[in-house]
């Protein structure tokens, strides 16, 4: 399945190919639009010409900020997520022989695979939940019990990034996100 996440096929594209990229969007989905956040990787491989975790993780944290608030910035907030997506490249590199794949390859259960998530930087526990059901509705990755490691978010529907499939499921995404603040 092609990405449709980030609503522009070049950057859609680098997190079809990259796990790291792929993993790096989810981290930037956080109070920015969805299909910005997953444009992030796309905007670091353009500037940086890399998206490889072990050459984001030695670049200089100060050249690596600038790079990630060039407008259009990363985020919202580009310094401290650049500091962030650093901090993941290093953990990726340091615990996953540089692989982001790795994280997910070969893990037995979902709650595993929701701990693993959940001990990243910038991963809550519904975070690491939309992952874990990104992976297995749009990779493909379903260890045992998933479905129980992430709740409503293996249900069908439109509630999350997990759903986002093309421009209708992303409204849809926004449009469920709207009515459950609204009954807050």
């Amino acid at each position: 399945m092609a990405f449709q996440i980030a609503q522009d096929p070049a950057a859609d594209k680098v997190l079809e190919e990259s796990s790291f990229a792929l993993l790096a969007g989810m981290m930037l989905d956080q109070q920015y639009p969805m299909e910005h956040a997953f444009r992030g990787p796309a905007k670091v491989l353009d500037r940086f010409g890399s998206i490889e975790p072990a050459a984001i993780a030695a670049a200089d944290p100060e050249e690596f900020a600038a790079l990630c608030s060039v407008p259009p910035a990363i985020h919202r907030f580009p310094g401290s997520m650049a500091a962030r997506l650093q901090e993941l490249a290093r953990i990726v590199v340091d615990d996953y022989d540089g692989d982001a794949s790795r994280l997910w390859e070969g893990v037995g259960t979902g709650s595993e695979l929701l701990k693993r998530i959940q001990s990243l930087p910038g991963f809550g526990k519904q975070k690491a939940q939309i992952f874990v059901a990104l992976l297995a509705k749009q990779v493909g990755v379903r260890p045992e019990g998933w479905e129980r490691a992430v709740g409503a978010y293996a249900e069908d529907g439109y509630r999350s990034v997990a759903d986002v499939v093309d421009g209708v499921s992303l409204q849809k995404v926004r449009d469920f996100k709207k009515a459950a603040k609204a009954a807050l």
